[in-house]
């Protein structure tokens, strides 16, 4: 990862001229290293120019130009009187000449790997890279001990025809030029931003109240995270208001020892030896009993914070994503569809050509029957069970069924059931008697 050069778009003054040393950049960004520009190029951000190498030039990219090259040869204690030449912009024919080296450099490091092999030597080569004119071939490897290599850089020497120069690099050098994904789903900070590598230690995860688990807390280079130490000073400056060897706690049930520091509420929890159950005490509580034990004395308890777990739910509701309507919904129109496809007729009453169910038998009152649209009451019924005829009110004015009216059968077709049926059919018009023909001619108005 560059450094944003926030200068960029600054104009200069007349008088005033870019700084003379630029930052270039090597292999994708793996290595960066500073030169002089003594030339009357100018040049900008990503820019391939040829620069001074062994015995030869090399080819890299322009990673940073102005004033900001100044932070960063503070930064790294660099010498500028010491820095190599800038020769020009890169031609074509250079470029030509640096691809093909770069495309042997997969080629290079399977061989020298397999020669490292063949001598028995502890030791991991995790990158080859060839100068761009081809003369210099710098092998990085990493090694647990010191290694003798001075029969492996013959072999080198006799078998790619170059200079050989051997690097050693750390776990974490190794890790930022293979890369990677971290555990946190971002590019490793080895391989983008970070470029020195701080010792980190198991403290640092004491200190943040981290379990040691050597698998959550090592990274890809199998060393401990170097994000470890981010946050370690903001966790350093919150421990200075607890109070110093308060790791016991005499009191008149034993030794209290103490399990960990939370910062974040200021608590210090502990624990008896004979019991795991945790005491949280407030810092001035533990000031408390310090004094005491100062002065010989013992605490009588501990006194420890209570902390509200129980959250109040009785006027909370949840959408539970269903209702319980179970003895609130009616299923009678199902019924009723069931028994219309059984042909269950039997328990009907059967009527007459009058209208009148048959001798032996009964009409059953219907129950539970649905509330009549309108919210007109039911017509009273008269004695004997005669249905009272109903009065036409207007044209064609739909009526809601009678309790305990019988129908009237229809031609030769079978009686339907009552209630059952589509429930989209027109309602009963309201029956008219039978009008019987008197014998005998009409009578006259006159």
């Amino acid at each position: 990862m560059n450094v944003y050069d926030w200068l960029n778009g600054l104009p200069l003054s007349d008088s005033s001229k870019p700084y003379p040393v630029i930052e270039v950049s090597f292999n994708k960004g793996s290595r960066k290293d500073f030169y002089r520009n003594n030339t009357n190029y100018i040049f900008e951000k990503g820019d391939w120019i040829a620069v001074e190498g062994v015995n030869g030039f090399d080819i890299g990219q322009v990673s940073l130009t102005g004033e900001l090259v100044k932070l960063q040869v503070k930064k790294y204690n660099a010498d500028e009187n010491q820095a190599k030449r800038v020769f020009h912009p890169a031609t074509e024919d250079e470029l030509t000449m640096f691809r093909k080296n770069k495309e042997r450099e997969p080629e290079v490091l399977i061989r020298s790997r397999a020669i490292a092999r063949t001598l028995n030597l502890e030791m991991k080569l995790a990158e080859a890279e060839i100068q761009a004119d081809g003369k210099k071939a710098t092998f990085f490897y990493t090694a647990d001990a010191r290694v003798d290599f001075r029969e492996l850089i013959r072999l080198y020497a006799t078998e790619f025809k170059v200079k050989v120069e051997m690097r050693q690099i750390g776990a974490r050098q190794e890790s930022g030029k293979v890369g990677g994904i971290g555990s946190c789903g971002r590019e490793l900070c080895c391989s983008t931003w970070l470029t020195d590598f701080k010792s980190v230690n198991t403290t640092a995860a004491r200190y943040q109240n981290l379990s040691i688990n050597q698998t959550k807390l090592s990274g890809q280079c199998g060393r401990l995270k170097c994000c470890l130490n981010y946050e370690l000073d903001t966790y350093l400056d919150a421990l200075k208001v607890f109070p110093d060897h308060a790791e016991h706690l005499e009191t008149t049930q034993g030794i209290a020892n103490l399990q960990k520091r939370d910062i974040f509420k200021n608590l210090m929890w502990y624990s008896y030896s004979n019991s795991s159950k945790l005491y949280p005490l407030s810092i001035i509580r533990v000031k408390e009993i310090q004094d005491l034990n100062k002065k010989g004395v013992k605490a009588e308890e501990l006194q420890p914070v209570e902390l509200e777990i129980a959250v109040n739910r009785e006027g909370i509701k949840v959408d539970v994503g269903f209702v319980n309507d179970v003895g609130q919904i009616s299923l009678k129109s199902l019924e009723k569809g069931n028994k219309k496809k059984k042909g269950g007729n039997n328990n009907k009453p059967q009527q007459n050509a009058g209208g009148q169910p048959k001798q032996g038998q009964q009409a059953r009152p219907q129950q539970n029957r649905p509330q009549q649209q309108g919210g007109q009451p039911k017509q009273a019924q008269s004695q004997g069970g005669q249905p009272r005829p109903a009065q036409p009110q207007g044209p064609q004015q739909p009526r809601p069924q009678q309790q305990n009216r019988p129908q009237q059968p229809k031609g030769n077709n079978p009686q339907r059931p009552q209630g059952g049926g589509n429930p989209n059919r027109r309602p009963n018009q309201p029956q008219q008697p039978p009008q019987t023909k008197p014998d005998g001619p009409p009578p006259s108005d006159n």
